[in-house]
């Protein structure tokens, strides 16, 4: 539960890793469907991660179902089958993991699939007909929230005690737009035998309870999207649960919401028996970028000035990472409140300063100014100060900026990160034998624009992100989702993709390395036999006792048919001392989520989940092609 990506197992070593061979593929698309339903769509991003519980794995396809197959083998044990066989009961997508939980003699995995809280029996498969309404709970949310429609999840029930916390979505909540009404993706907390909801936890504080006062005008009663879509973690010791929320409605302009908005951007933990908040910590006031928290929350014990803490490490989309003390809630080294740059958009009021974290640094670029620009030839140069000339450029917090109308008006603000994030889901894996944390990150710039909504029919805000495609309406090379670029390449210099890695006993930064070769084949950079650029985008790391293992991700996640920035197939293994690669393999396609591993009759295995947008979405098992050597300390212990 605490969520560090790190396992004990020792079999495979820096020594042996070149003997990792594929031992099974497990495709995770059921074809069936597919040839019943020809409409129905599927894509190859593969978000789940297994578990493994008594020589057992359990994860979802891409349609959202699960699956039971053998640890050593692949084969499966039996498949969770759909409540109807019809094209909009399988039309679904998987999240990022299940869970499981044994009570007495019920051992039961736990699982989201569309508006669905699914408890379904880890022998057989078979739904708990006393669990909900015939084994699955809806997740629905209440009538007192009219905006809020269908609901959806991208990150996985949590299992903590005898309760089921649920986060999720709705399509009623976005992140654009220039309507303020938006609902609030509120928290949850289900009885593990019954699916009665138990508690509810308001992400956007209503009425008289604490936080209701962060929304100036009485706009917590309009405001929502606020919720989390990223892991969440536990420590079942202390009974707290560690959620990480995001920006608030139409995050780009909030001059209807004055005031520091809580809980967006906040962590916060919660009594997963009661839903009661112990405690938060807010990273972003008044959010104007979309830096949502991401990354699991994870949760480890550090040492500082000689004394243990327990600590809690929050990485956020705008690079930094918070380190708190999981159970007090208070930074582990000073956060600072600093000021930061005004807003120019009339009747906005953004925050005067910001939390700056003294420690750790920063895992990524954050600000923009001419000297980020790419320099690779004179020619680069000089397209990518043409570019920027029609932007804002800034430090950190810029405020979004009017898009002028005018030829040679400013057509908005460049941030570093943008809304991609420096950080995302896949950022963070902490050893907790060494106190270190391995971030990953990506450098993609955005573009942060506001327009004036007078005449936008049914606008409930003055100002909104333009109609469309803003960033591409305003810049003629952007690729959504890839940010600016100049002929074909990032408009900021490398590395575009990198692995971070901090001893978090001291705050400091030990070494950061490039992730991938990124775009150095490309046509005006093949000939300048350049170093290693880093592939941006979005891999989850794995941390071993002797090995730190991460892929390069995949276009399934990041990518489209007009760029090629390097997106690669390459899974690594890297000195974790130093980040220096000591091993590659080229796998079917690239990794779309988490990696992990276990030990399994002698022998560790490290399964990983790919897909590409001309690849359909698989597992693949590797092992040592000889696994004679026996681990000192075991893998991922039974649960």
């Amino acid at each position: 539960k605490a969520f560090t990506r790190y396992s004990p197992a020792d079999q495979i070593t820096r020594d042996n890793v070149k003997n990792l061979r594929i031992a099974w593929r497990r495709p995770a698309t059921n074809t069936s469907f597919k040839e019943a339903f020809p409409e129905l769509r599927v894509n190859a991003y593969l978000r789940s991660t297994p578990i493994v519980v008594d020589g057992m794995l359990y994860t979802q396809d891409v349609h959202g179902f699960v699956s039971a197959f053998d640890a050593g083998s692949g084969e499966t044990v039996w498949q969770q089958e759909p409540f109807a066989r019809t094209q909009e009961e399988l039309q679904g997508q998987s999240t990022r993991g299940v869970d499981y939980w044994r009570g007495g003699s019920d051992h039961r995995i736990f699982v989201i699939r569309g508006e669905y809280l699914y408890a379904l029996n880890a022998k057989t498969g078979k739904p708990y007909a006393d669990f909900g309404d015939h084994g699955r709970a809806s997740l629905h949310f209440e009538e007192n929230q009219p905006l809020a429609a269908k609901f959806n999840d991208s990150t996985g029930p949590l299992v903590v005690g005898s309760v089921v916390v649920v986060t999720g979505n709705t399509a009623g909540a976005g992140d654009g737009g220039d309507k303020k009404e938006a609902a609030p993706e509120n928290v949850r907390g289900f009885d593990a035998r019954s699916g009665k909801l138990l508690w509810t936890f308001h992400v956007v504080p209503q009425g008289a309870e604490f936080g209701s006062d962060s929304w100036g005008n009485e706009s917590w009663k309009v405001a929502g999207d606020i919720g989390a879509w990223n892991p969440m973690s536990a420590d079942e010791q202390l009974g707290y649960v560690y959620i990480p929320l995001t920006a608030p409605t139409a995050a780009a302009y909030g001059g209807w919401r004055p005031g520091a908005n809580l809980y967006s951007d906040a962590l916060v933990a919660l009594d997963a028996k009661t839903g009661r908040r112990v405690w938060h910590f807010q990273m972003i006031h008044h959010d104007l970028w979309e830096y949502d928290n991401v990354g699991p929350a994870i949760l480890g014990d550090i040492t500082v000035n000689g004394k243990k803490i327990k600590a809690v490490m929050q990485p956020n989309k705008n690079g930094f990472l918070y380190v708190l003390n999981r159970v007090t809630g208070e930074p582990v080294w000073p956060i600072v409140e600093r000021p930061v740059p005004a807003s120019s958009v009339p009747g906005e009021q953004a925050s005067p300063t910001q939390p700056f974290p003294t420690k750790p640094p920063p895992f990524d670029r954050q600000g923009i100014s001419e000297d980020d620009l790419i320099d690779f030839t004179p020619e680069l140069r000089e397209a990518a100060l043409d570019y920027a000339k029609a932007f804002v450029l800034g430090p950190l917090y810029t405020p979004p900026s009017i898009r002028s109308t005018d030829a040679d008006g400013k057509k908005g603000t460049f941030t570093i990160p943008g809304a991609w994030g420096a950080g995302n889901w896949h950022t963070g894996a902490f050893d907790p034998e060494t106190g270190m944390y391995y971030a990953v990150s990506l450098t993609l710039p955005g573009i942060r624009a506001v327009a004036s909504t007078k005449g936008n029919a049914g606008a409930t805000m003055d100002y909104a992100g333009p109609s469309g495609n803003p960033q591409q309406n305003n810049a003629p090379d952007f690729v959504q989702g890839l940010g600016p670029q100049v002929k074909g390449l990032p408009i900021v210099k490398p590395p575009y993709g990198r692995i971070t890695a901090f001893d978090l006993n001291s705050g400091e930064q030990v070494w950061m390395v490039a992730n991938g070769d990124g775009p150095r084949e490309h046509l005006l950079l093949k000939d300048l036999h350049l170093p290693p650029l880093g592939v941006p985008n979005r891999p989850a790391p794995l941390v071993t006792k002797t090995l730190l293992f991460i892929g390069e991700g995949s276009d399934a996640v990041i990518g489209t048919p007009q760029v090629s920035w390097g997106w690669g197939k390459k899974f690594r293994a890297y000195d974790k001392a130093t980040g220096k690669v000591v091993w590659e393999m080229e796998l079917p396609s690239g990794t779309t989520g988490a990696p992990m591993t276990y030990m399994h009759k002698g022998k560790q295995f490290i399964v990983v989940p790919i897909g590409a947008k001309d690849h359909p979405a698989e597992l693949i098992a590797l092992t040592l092609s000889d696994a004679k050597q026996t681990s000192s300390s075991g893998g991922v212990p039974d649960k």
